[in-house]
């Protein structure tokens, strides 16, 4: 199936200056949203083994309450 090319162009039309729209700048908020956000890439090995993020904080919650557990023992018994 051929794609069908569009027929308009790139160029603005008439009533509108490209002066009026300032400096275009690619990319000028990626940084604040990278910083803003979230979310974690996991390795495909670790993804396949967590169906969902659930499953992901049930065992990173598990992970914490163990290392808790294991550092009042040690500190406790010096």
């Amino acid at each position: 199936m051929k794609k069908v090319k569009s027929e308009m162009t790139d160029e603005l039309r008439p009533e509108y200056k490209r002066s009026d729209f300032g400096e275009i700048v690619r990319g000028k908020y990626a940084n604040r949203i990278k910083e803003e956000t979230n979310v974690v890439l996991l390795e495909p090995d670790i993804a396949e083994a967590f169906p969902n993020d659930e499953a992901v904080n049930k065992a990173l919650r598990y992970l914490l309450e163990v290392a808790k557990t294991s550092t009042s023992l040690t500190s406790g018994s010096t």
